[in-house]
């Protein structure tokens, strides 16, 4: 079974919780919405601490360092049989700012001609209503979990964190 970890970055504005959702680059992506969006995530390595895994892709995925107090959530399994660990951090970014690593792909397929796509091409923060619509519906226990701790936390052990 392959494993994944990733980082749900959020944060409350005007006493919603918003997540930060990432849209895959590539061709394939290009034209879905509902449904296509996801926490960043990817592979675990072999040995590799999760939540060090799940900073590394963060990083790779988004070129923002994030820092702060990581809650873990817990594991989901996506519908490709593939477990997914998260960890919830609070923070903030401006999601134009992102520089996402790439990937190269063959486009069309069988055409040999090969295309330079970035892994994710844009990232937003959306409250949970329109999240539910966004995410990959095998993530959703994850926007309800943090969504559930966060409201239970008290605002002022949750101070709002920035990444670089």
């Amino acid at each position: 079974m392959k494993v994944s970890a990733g980082l749900l970055m959020y944060r409350v504005r005007e006493g919603e919780v918003e997540f930060l959702l990432a849209h895959p680059g590539g061709p394939f992506w290009k034209n879905r919405d509902n449904g296509a969006w996801s926490i960043p995530k990817g592979e675990v390595n072999e040995g590799e601490d999760l939540l060090e895994a799940a900073k590394r892709e963060f990083e790779e995925e988004l070129g923002l360092q994030p820092r702060g107090a990581f809650l873990p959530l817990e594991p989901i399994l996506q519908k490709n049989g593939k477990r997914v660990h998260a960890f919830a951090v609070r923070g903030d970014c401006a999601p134009d700012s992102i520089r996402s690593n790439t990937f190269r792909i063959e486009w069309p397929p069988r055409s040999g001609r090969y295309e330079t796509h970035p892994e994710v091409d844009r990232v937003q923060f959306f409250r949970l209503p329109e999240a539910r619509q966004k995410v990959n519906p095998a993530q959703m226990p994850l926007l309800e979990e943090l969504a559930r701790k966060v409201s239970d936390m008290d605002p002022d052990k949750t101070a709002e964190k920035t990444v670089e």
